[in-house]
């Protein structure tokens, strides 16, 4: 949470035109609309070509569950995404890391316990935050444990959330009931 309030508001689902409930009336968690959605209700014709990209790759990725999650909590953290880090916190907990892991992800590559594969997720992340480029002995490593179509997974996660995190930072998506903001991000708060 970079802000306290919302700079672009979220509209409510009750105020939702046709168009919005046909693209964002069916994303429910628990049985309701996350901030996220009533955001982009905003734009829903961004919000529907965004949401087929998103699909992808919560959805149909070729990475495992809990590898996802690592990327995209990473690249959460690397970008002080209160809204990211709080909803995937969770996320990640359903897909197979326990909370100990999760805070480690804010280490990074060289906090003990990773395995040499979850080293190089890691340490890809912070490649493509840093240089918008995986080195070649993180690709070459990552080429040992990885396909090609996980490879090009492993780009287009970080670059989905680094993009999600760019827009719910400026934007000022506030988190969700039952959501936490971490208190390291606390400090990036205005």
């Amino acid at each position: 949470m970079r802000l306290k309030t919302p700079r672009v508001p979220p509209v409510e689902p009750e105020s939702w035109t046709d168009e919005q409930r046909e693209i964002f009336g069916d994303l429910r968690v628990n049985g309701r609309i996350l901030n996220i959605f009533k955001t982009l209700a905003n734009h829903p014709k961004l919000g529907k070509r965004w949401l087929v990209f998103a699909n992808h790759i919560m959805g149909k990725s070729t990475l495992s569950l809990r590898d996802r999650e690592i990327l995209i909590l990473r690249i959460g953290w690397l970008c002080k995404s209160g809204y990211e880090w709080g909803q995937h916190f969770l996320i990640g907990l359903e897909c197979d890391l326990s909370a100990a892991e999760i805070e480690r992800i804010k280490r990074g590559a060289d906090a003990p316990g990773w395995t040499p594969a979850e080293q190089l997720l890691l340490r890809a992340t912070d490649e493509l935050h840093e240089d918008a480029f995986i080195s070649e002995p993180t690709w070459s490593g990552l080429r040992q444990h990885y396909s090609t179509e996980q490879l090009m997974d492993i780009v287009f996660t970080v670059g989905q959330y680094n993009l999600v995190s760019m827009a719910l930072n400026t934007c000022g998506v506030q988190l969700d009931s039952g959501m936490t903001l971490d208190p390291d991000l606390c400090k990036y708060q205005s």
